[in-house]
């Protein structure tokens, strides 16, 4: 990153921007278990068919998903698998900061220690 010009960096930060979003998040996860249609995601994720076509638009104009038509239909698929390795990265970086943080807090007597729990974007 320190070589890129404002204008990348802008480019950069709409990237992060798209995966800022819970229900987009939401989305690749489910996009993770294979392609999906606006019809079956919108199930899944209990949510209008408007509100997951908008956030599959903007995963798509960043390249993370693609869309597929199959007859009538399209179906939605991982465009850049590398963005789970980015998101379980993150989700990592997450658990360690939360559990300093617990543990901090539990030395101070000020909070009862809780195991961590894993944060991983991974569903089984």
């Amino acid at each position: 990153m320190k070589h890129l010009d404002d204008r990348a960096l802008a480019h950069v930060a709409d990237y992060f921007r798209a995966l800022s979003e819970p229900l987009r998040l939401k989305i690749l996860n489910e996009l993770r278990r294979g392609p999906r249609n606006v019809n079956q995601l919108t199930q899944m994720l209990a949510c209008s068919q408007a509100n997951v076509s908008k956030h599959l638009g903007v995963l798509s104009r960043f390249g993370l998903v693609a869309r597929d038509a199959q007859g009538t239909a399209a179906y939605y698929r991982i465009a850049d698998p590398a963005v789970y390795e980015l998101c379980d990265l993150v989700c990592g970086r997450m658990a360690n900061h939360l559990k300093s943080q617990a543990d901090a807090l539990h030395a101070f007597g000020t909070a009862p220690a809780r195991p961590a729990r894993s944060l991983s974007a991974r569903p089984r």
